[in-house]
């Protein structure tokens, strides 16, 4: 399905005439607008973009490349041109793309990588969108000048308190406010661009500027549209305005020229539309055909009505997850003919979706439901050919009223899929009545339900089994659930981005295998030769903890090595005391920092002289560096002051002075990925997903249930408790009474080590069984230097590197049991199957 209408039914009919403004043009306006008629007595015509997709299911490439288009506009208003003639190729490009029936997507994507090739940043702009059509259109623009993005809505929520408002005179609905959740949106003094689908009259434009220009006056005032209609009379009031304000006032349009509205319209059109049939609601319980398939993401989407910065907004994740979902929930053979539905004032992200299905697959369109009234004749002439209405699923500033989509059904066609994407935070059950008429036009539904972010407690723990499988009472995850997102990237990949410095290690995640029958049965064994071991280990530093406290102290162990550890001390103390202890764990990323959102949380529902932080293992020490670093930096700007002496279960690098041991050996957690540690995965960090106050992300893989032996190993280590209590007591009593200074004896090694191979980073060289064992599930291995007469400690480690092809090197006098040499990118070209077990 295709635009096929030319828009000149009204013209022809009634007489209502576009003058062109070659002059003024970057694009023909005829080209870009056409005609139809209103139900509304305020204005009888209405203009219809062919690139707003707002009324006509268009071609989601062709929509975002007419908005970037718009945006670099602007950026070149702003002093910030783009390249000699790339702006006159991109309308050329964008005109001819118009004129044919059917552009072709290859020249869609390559106008609009062009035009993503002049994306700019303007640090102190501030672009606002107009509800309810030009919020997508907003979001483009805003995109493309790297600018504060926040749109006008006639929604209402809880909560929402309005800095402004202004009111669009010929609208059906007048009334729009603004609700930044942000109070330093708008500064006095920084660059205003203000977005709509077109200028008629431009009052809503001077209506918003004096509005604004009363919260914090503007520097100056960019206003961008598709179209710029205006009279000359209109035109001089916009230069009025800037005397009485004393500010700068500029316009950019793609298509310019004026309407020509001729003796009598208005009386003539209202008889044409009440010769038309306008549809009524489909009752409730008379669905049509249509299979309706829910394909719920586990996210969260911050509408742009709140407002966001242009760091602060999504970078694509969650459309791709969205965009994989209704490939997932879609039938078997791929739809000839997709219509992704936004809703209303919700248009920016369906687009995004859209333009992601876009380039996966032909036949795909967008557009979205609204509140304007048109007559629709199904005619090729004319814009409008069909329109369904349903009941409202939200709730309005000015009240209820129905909804439509338009040309979900021009000539009798239909789509044979509608994928609908509503608001964040709307459910299956809001959308009975939208999903009862659309059910009716096409042959399959797919709803794409987003969670909103609602807390207005703040940041909370997350608890199993919602979000990982061990029990609520055992630990508490200062964690945001990552679930929907996709992170995963082969080895090789994600070698190479952070090797070269295109991404941090914490942005992503590595695949998540299930092991091999073959390696769970050496877990098995590993296990049962060093569950004693461990629990001992346990008791020891549980015990050190324990010394000289008057209170029972508040675990927080390190995700995600120091979970099950953190466990294990919280059984033994409550066990050995008979005392309730809380344990809770967060994530420290190495080169970021810890996640102060989590010592904020910490310290508003604790004592931090109370908090003990608790990891697995140390190798060179590069995570208790990291936390002195991190909770020093929380202290000087003003937090309460944590305690930095980091309890671990094994400290072979001699680099903390509480732990259970200074042996190098198995510790079995060490040898799975989530499916020993709650089958959660390594925290995640990444700006463009993690916003302020939030906490830092992880995945629950509840899939891998069948394969988890988290409980398995607590059970298995905490059996020993008893048979180990007398030993570990007397060992924490003659540990303490020695000196444990951390000498960095593990620093030093890796230092020796880094030199001895030529690695020109010393992250790439990671000492011990625990972090060896994170190289060759993680990682690109180089080598592993084994100790030989440690052979039996590292069996786990000595199969991995045979799985994987990795060479073992014995050295003799080794403080560690193995070392894990990470594949440098200098040394020759990565291997990409080293990245699967």
């Amino acid at each position: 399905m295709i635009r096929t209408w030319t828009g000149s039914y009204v013209r022809d009919e009634l007489g209502l005439d576009i003058d062109q403004d070659p002059a003024n043009s970057v694009v023909p306006v005829d080209a870009l607008v056409g005609v139809a008629l209103r139900r509304n007595p305020r204005r009888a015509h209405l203009l219809v973009s062919t690139v707003l997709a707002k009324h006509v299911p268009t071609p989601p490439l062709l929509v975002e490349s007419a908005g970037a288009l718009l945006g670099t506009l602007v950026a070149e208003q702003l002093g910030q041109p783009a390249e000699p003639g790339l702006v006159a190729d991109a309308s050329r490009q964008l005109a001819e793309a118009l004129a044919t029936p059917r552009p072709a997507r290859d020249e869609l994507l390559a106008l609009r990588r062009l035009l993503r090739g002049a994306e700019v940043v303007v640090p102190d702009a501030v672009a606002l969108g107009y509800a309810e059509t030009a919020t997508g259109l907003g979001r483009l623009v805003a995109d493309q000048v790297g600018s504060y993005y926040i749109h006008s809505t006639r929604r209402s929520s809880p909560g929402d308190r309005p800095v402004g408002g202004f009111d669009e005179a010929h609208s059906h609905a007048t009334r729009h406010q603004i609700v930044p959740t942000d109070e330093g949106w708008l500064r006095p003094g920084s660059t205003l661009v203000l977005v709509d689908d077109e200028l008629s009259t431009g009052s809503t434009i001077i209506n918003t500027i004096r509005e604004i220009h009363a919260l914090a006056a503007p520097r100056r005032v960019v206003v961008a549209a598709l179209v710029d209609l205006r009279s000359e009379t209109d035109r001089a009031r916009f230069t009025e305005l800037e005397h009485e304000l004393d500010t700068v006032i500029d316009v950019v349009s793609l298509g310019s020229g004026a309407v020509r509205i001729p003796d009598g319209f208005a009386a003539a059109a209202a008889e044409r539309v009440a010769e038309t049939v306008e549809t009524a609601p489909v009752p409730a319980g008379e669905r049509g055909l249509a299979r309706i398939l829910e394909a719920p993401v586990v996210g969260v989407l911050a509408p742009d009505r709140s407002g966001a910065s242009y760091r602060d907004r999504s970078d694509g994740a969650v459309a791709r997850v969205v965009a994989d979902a209704v490939e997932a929930s879609s039938r078997e053979s791929t739809p000839a003919s997709t219509l992704v539905l936004g809703t209303e004032e919700f248009m920016a992200f369906p687009l995004e979706v859209a333009a992601l299905l876009d380039t996966r697959r032909t036949g795909v369109l967008f557009s979205s439901t609204t509140r304007s009234p048109i007559a629709a004749i199904d005619r090729d002439d004319y814009a409008i050919r069909s329109v369904h209405s349903f009941p409202s699923h939200d709730e309005t500033i000015d009240g209820p009223g129905p909804r439509f989509a338009y040309n979900l059904t021009p000539g009798g066609r239909r789509f044979e899929q509608i994928v609908l994407v509503p608001e964040p935070g709307v459910t299956l059950h809001d959308l009975a009545a939208v999903l009862d008429v659309l059910a009716t036009a096409c042959d399959e539904v797919v709803v794409v339900t987003v969670s909103a972010p609602v807390d207005e407690e703040g940041a909370r723990p997350l608890r199993g089994p919602s979000f990982g499988s061990y029990r609520a009472d055992e630990v508490g995850w200062l964690l945001q659930d990552l679930g929907g997102i996709a992170l995963e990237a082969p080895s090789a990949d994600r070698e190479a981005a952070i090797q070269s410095g295109r991404a941090h290690y914490a942005e992503s995640l590595p695949q998540e295998y299930v092991p091999s029958p073959e390696y769970r049965a050496l877990y098995a064994d590993a296990l049962e030769r060093s569950a004693r071991r461990v629990a001992l280990a346990v008791g020891v530093a549980a015990e050190m903890v324990l010394d000289g406290r008057e209170r029972p102290p508040v675990l927080v162990s390190l995700a995600r090595a120091g979970t099950p550890i953190g466990i294990l001390m919280k059984r033994w103390i409550e066990r050995s005391r008979s005392i309730g202890v809380d344990h809770y764990t967060m994530s420290i990323v190495r080169g970021v920092g810890i996640d102060t959102t989590a010592l904020d949380w910490l310290a508003d529902h604790h004592d931090p002289a109370d908090v003990v932080f608790v990891d697995g293992w140390t190798g060179k020490g590069a995570i208790a560096r990291e936390l002195t670093a991190a909770l020093d930096d929380y202290a000087a700007a003003g937090g309460p002051r944590f305690s930095d002496d980091l309890v671990v279960l094994a400290d072979p690098g001699h680099c903390v002075p509480v732990f259970g041991t200074r042996d190098d050996f198995l510790i079995p957690s060490a040898c799975l990925n989530s499916t020993v540690s709650g089958l959660v995965s390594r925290t995640v960090f990444s700006e463009r997903l993690i916003g302020p106050g939030e906490f830092h992300g992880a995945k629950f893989y509840s899939e891998l249930a069948a394969d988890d032996v988290s409980g398995e190993f607590l059970d298995t280590v905490s059996e020993h408790f008893a048979a180990v209590h007398a030993e570990a007591a007397a060992a924490a009593i003659d540990l303490l009474a020695t000196d444990r200074t951390p000498t960095w004896e593990g620093w030093a090694t890796v230092e020796r080590l880094q030199q001895e191979y030529g690695l020109d980073d010393v992250n790439l060289v990671k000492p011990g069984v625990g972090e060896t064992t994170r190289v060759l599930l993680r990682r690109v291995p180089w080598k592993i230097l084994v100790r030989p007469d440690a052979l039996d400690e590292v069996a786990h480690v000595l199969l991995l590197a045979e799985q994987r092809g990795v060479e073992v090197v014995h050295v003799e006098g080794l403080p560690y049991s193995c070392v894990g040499l990470i594949r440098p990118l200098a040394s020759d070209s990565l291997d990409p199957a080293q990245g699967a077990l």
